[in-house]
């Protein structure tokens, strides 16, 4: 075990040695930027990858939960894995860079390219290291969206044996908000668990303008949307956090028909699964709101990703790694929100972290899945040497 002097000098030795490589590193994130694709369809961006990482010497495998890689450097026992994202989003470009994509419609808008820039070029540092054990790299598709069957990447993964023999699992993600030059991290829930619900309020269609002869769906659907909002109000405990959204409502063809039903559909976020249920439960309880007033509804729910909630041991460890590298004032508290990332499905089955990395210097902020949306790449450096650094003191220690 090395004293707490020698892990600092050996965190700023391991920043240099990535700011070394940054040219390489900004080159890969601008290539994956103006080649992006979408989930499940990351053809290119896996091929590239997988070259990348059979070029170091790892054993790599390849349509990994469809379109994933995953990369193994070194042998044996213990073994830490690092995920990086691969998928971008179906938006049109603005930034005008040079470096822009060159896919229509198509855009690292959440920072992915950057997610697997750092990826590489940790492996890039520890191919240069002595280590005992194994670090794994999984390259993931498709963490924006599911499938046809709403499952996205992660599970796909895991399904594939990518977590076999796996100890501790690390990501990172890009933060708009956070300047370059620090991360954050803490124990505990860092995102909301996501379920999704579809349903329809059912009553009975007739002519506008005899309402008394019909069941008029909007005015029960306007019933069940005032219990909807009151859930989180009214009926879970203040201090657990939850959401209940209505994302879509449609019903009616035409000005002058009241029509059979409404269509409704919506989120629900937690990070507790005694929330997760009560809210399925409420949820159904304000649609009962139709029957009472004599119409029906149907409901069904798609269980999402879990809540990703940060493991105590390895996510100190990496805010020791951060103070080493970059001073413990840049190291700061996680953001609590309740966005979903489907990094915690990982997590469910090791110990796992997520760190936040800052990426903005100067000018506006654009946040995340914004068509604007860009970064300072000096921060690539950061989290190649704070996933590297990391890495190797998790095996060092579990050795």
């Amino acid at each position: 075990m090395l004293c707490g002097e020698s892990w600092l000098l050996k965190g700023i030795i391991m920043l240099a040695k990535a700011k070394a490589i940054q040219d390489q590193l900004s080159a890969w994130r601008r290539d994956f930027h103006m080649q992006p694709e979408l989930g499940f369809q990351e053809t290119r961006t896996a091929a590239k990858v997988a070259g990348i990482m059979e070029g170091f010497g790892c054993r790599v495998r390849r349509g990994v939960g469809r379109t994933g890689v995953v990369a193994d450097l070194g042998n044996g026992s213990p073994c830490i894995a690092v995920r990086a994202d691969m998928d971008a989003l179906p938006l049109q470009e603005l930034t005008g860079a040079a470096y822009a994509s060159q896919v229509p419609g198509v855009m690292h808008a959440c920072g992915h390219d950057a997610h697997m820039a750092c990826a590489l070029g940790a492996a890039l540092l520890l191919t240069r290291e002595q280590f005992p054990g194994s670090v794994r790299f999984l390259f993931q598709p498709s963490e924006e969206v599911g499938d046809s069957e709403g499952i996205s990447g992660a599970p796909r993964m895991i399904a594939d044996g990518a977590l076999e023999g796996v100890d501790a699992v690390i990501a990172l993600h890009v933060e708009a908000v956070t300047p370059c030059g620090a991360i954050r991290t803490e124990v505990g829930p860092a995102s909301g668990g996501v379920d999704s619900w579809f349903a329809e309020v059912i009553g009975r269609g007739g002519h506008g303008a005899y309402p008394h002869e019909a069941l008029d769906p909007f005015f029960l659907t306007a019933q069940v949307i005032n219990a909807l909002n009151a859930i989180v109000s009214r009926r879970i405990y203040p201090f657990h956090p939850a959401v209940v959204s209505i994302g879509s409502l449609h019903g009616g063809h035409t000005e002058n028909v009241i029509p059979d039903r409404v269509k409704m559909t919506g989120t629900l976020r937690y990070t507790e699964k005694a929330v997760q249920e009560q809210l399925h439960a409420e949820i159904r309880r304000a649609f009962e709101v139709a029957r009472t007033l004599g119409g029906d509804y149907e409901i069904k729910f798609e269980l999402g990703t879990p809540p990703m909630v940060n493991h105590p041991e390895i996510s100190e460890l990496v805010a020791a790694v951060g103070r080493d590298l970059l001073r413990a004032e840049n190291v700061l508290p996680w953001r609590k929100e309740l966005g979903a990332e489907d990094f915690g499905c990982f997590m469910d089955l090791v110990p796992g972290t997520m760190f936040a990395l800052g990426t903005h210097s100067t000018g506006p902020v654009f946040g995340l899945h914004n068509p604007n949306y860009d970064l300072d790449e000096d921060c690539l450096a950061i989290g190649a040497a704070v996933f590297a650094e990391t890495a190797l003191r998790f095996l060092r220690q579990n050795m």
